[in-house]
């Protein structure tokens, strides 16, 4: 038995999630896929940031911030504003063309990062 069929044989006797949803499951969503209760409210937060301002993954995840980064590497990007999602000191997950889109709707920055102080909407359910 190979190396992964061991772990994956070990899973299924455990009873493990992965082996009841199969192993491409357990690595996530495509953007088309259905989305949980969790996940609709992070686009919903992400939908209500209005132009100028950002919020931190965790602002829109509170206590999964990780989550927020998933859901939105899952979607197409027409479909929320994920450029004014951003880590929580101000630094861009995902470089160059965000700093462009935030830059265009007015978003300041200090150095490589976002003047959090300024541009952070803080209250979730502003907007």
């Amino acid at each position: 038995m190979a190396r992964g069929e061991r772990g994956a044989a070990a899973a299924a006797a455990a009873g493990g999630a992965g082996a009841a949803r199969g192993a491409g499951a357990a690595r996530g969503r495509s953007g088309n896929a259905r989305r949980g209760e969790r996940e609709e409210a992070i686009v919903a937060r992400v939908r209500a940031i209005p132009p100028g301002f950002v919020r931190t993954y965790g602002d829109v995840s509170p206590g999964a911030p990780r989550l927020a980064g998933r859901v939105l590497s899952n979607m197409k990007a027409h479909e929320a504003p994920w450029h004014r999602v951003v880590r929580a000191d101000g630094s861009l997950a995902m470089g160059a063309r965000q700093r462009e889109l935030l830059e265009a709707e007015g978003v300041r920055f200090e150095g490589e990062r976002v003047a959090m102080a300024r541009m952070r909407l803080d209250d979730l359910d502003a907007g």
